[in-house]
Parts: C-alpha cells; structure tokens; sequence
C-alpha cells in the first residue's frame, strides 16, 4: 500500500471563523511550529448554542478570535481531546466568561509509570491543571441545543485522547490523532503505540466520511487514508526490526538510518517515536533489550 497522500495546503485564516462544515467553525490559534503546523484549530459546534472543541492555548488573540465567533451565543460545553498545552489551556479562561461544563476523557497522565531515572520529555509541554467538570467514558455522548457528540476513545498520542463523533453525520472531531498534513508523534511515557495502533483500527473500522483535525486541513478521504496511514506505521515497525536485523544497537543508530532524509531538528522526536514502537516489539517478543526499553537501551533480535 502506498503511503498517505498528506495534505499541506492550509490557510490558517488566523483570527477569522472559517466554515468547514454546516454549523461548523474552525479558528485556528497562531501557535505555529513543527509539531502544531500552522497552529490548533479550535471548532464551534452548533448554532443557538455551542460546543467548543479544542480551546487551545493560553494565548490573548485566539481568545478573542474565539469569543468573537461565539458573538454573545451561549456555549453549553468545552470538549478537549486531550491534555497538551496547545489544545487545553484557555478552557479554564473560557469556562470562566461563558460558564460553560468542560468535557475530556480525564486528566492528564502517562501511558505508563516513569522509570527510575527517566524524565518525561514532553511533561512541560502537558497540561496537567485541566480536570473535566465530565470524565467521558467511551461512547458517552453530550447533547446541546441541536447537536450531539460522542466520544471515541483513542489513546495513543496521549494516554487521555479522545476523539468525537457528531451525531446524525459522518464527522468525526479527531484531534492529534490522525491529521491530514503528518503522522503524530507517539512518544513515551505519554504515549503508547500499541494503544495508538489500537486506536487506529477502531476508527479505519468506523464509516466516518470527514475527519476535523486539531491541525491542518479535513481529512477528506478517510477510508483510504486510515489504512494507508497504518500501513505507514508498519513499515516504521518493520524498518526497526531491519536495523536490528542489520546489527543497530541503539536508537540514535537506527534515527540516523531511518530518518536520513529528516531534519536533523527533528531526530530528537524521531528517537522518541522509535522507542514506541521498540517498547511494543520488546512487548511482544520481536526484539530483546538488555533492561528496559529506553532511549540509552541495547536491543538485539529475539
């Protein structure tokens, strides 16, 4: 299978509500970077009165941009898809002006325990004062005034994603979880692949027509995406296996083999993303560490 057909023309429209779908808005916060893209999209769900999807980051503009598009509506719930700093953190602003209930999966948390001597990589970037007035359970949904949302639990990414599913359409709200313009980052401790493989066929086994990411552009073709997208991650799981194989020990051996046509920048990342899949192949037997898997750790074939 070929690899996905990723999507990089996007118009970020900072400031503005850009109409994405019928009593859909997307506005997206200027917080560019190599893992947000052009910036977090929030989306206002709804017409009398909204849901929030997203709220973003502690930034004054997007707050205003936001509070425009809401125009004086009442706004009944805040939905975050998880706990990182550019998708949270204005919730608890935004909860204060409008009074509306804020809904996740829970708060943050590791997919697993830290090791001794480990230190989380992305713990500044995780938000860890946002607790939901609503702790979702997987298909639970949240009704407003002509709209309804449920949630898909998709740990991965982070150990509390969740995806949400408008009811009535084939729009699915999915977050970091699967984006049209990259992969996303899978990084322990916060993030698990086996969860995110997981995750990833709950929803290729799901009839969504329109995936709404909280970066970039609409997924506009999920069926084939979401498989090309697993595809992908297999062959990452098989090129490890192959630098094993071909005598790598480390993972700084395999990043500079793998990822040769990668911006040096992002080796950083990339050696996180390979202890993911390094952690589920020791998991299951294909590959041996000589303690636990680790970013400094020696593997070898099983």
């Amino acid at each position: 299978m070929e690899s996905p057909a990723f999507d990089l023309a996007f118009e970020p429209a900072y400031g503005r509500a850009v109409p994405v779908a019928p009593d859909i808005l997307r506005i997206t916060a200027e917080n560019p970077g190599p893992f947000t893209f052009f910036g977090t999209n929030s989306y206002l769900v709804g017409a009398s009165s909204l849901g929030v999807i997203d709220p973003g980051p502690e930034d004054e503009a997007h707050y205003l941009a936001l509070m425009a598009a809401i125009g004086g509506r009442e706004v009944t719930h805040i939905f975050v898809s998880h706990t990182h700093r550019d998708h949270s953190p204005l919730a608890r602003r935004l909860q204060a002006a409008t009074g509306a209930v804020t809904v996740g999966q829970g708060p943050h948390g590791p997919a697993r325990r830290l090791r001794e001597g480990e230190v989380n990589p992305f713990a500044e970037s995780s938000d860890m004062e946002f607790v939901p007035d609503i702790a979702l359970g997987d298909g639970q949904t949240i009704s407003g005034d002509g709209w309804a949302l449920t949630a898909v639990l998709t740990p991965g990414h982070t150990a509390n994603h969740a995806a949400f599913a408008l009811e009535g359409c084939d729009i699915l709200f999915s977050g970091d979880h699967v984006m049209a313009w990259s992969t996303s980052i899978v990084a322990p401790p916060d993030g698990a692949m086996a969860d995110y493989m997981a995750s990833l066929d709950r929803l290729i086994a799901r009839e969504d027509g329109l995936l709404l990411p909280g970066h970039g552009g609409p997924v506009n073709e999920p069926k084939t995406f979401l498989p090309a997208l697993k595809a992908h991650r297999l062959r990452r799981e098989q090129a490890v296996l192959a630098r094993v194989a071909a005598g790598d020990r480390e993972i700084a051996e395999m990043v500079k083999a793998i990822y040769r046509d990668t911006d040096p920048k992002l080796h950083g990342a990339a050696a996180l993303s390979l202890l993911a899949h390094i952690e589920d192949l020791v998991e299951r037997g294909a590959i041996v560490a000589d303690g636990p898997p680790s970013l400094a750790a020696s593997y070898r074939p099983a």
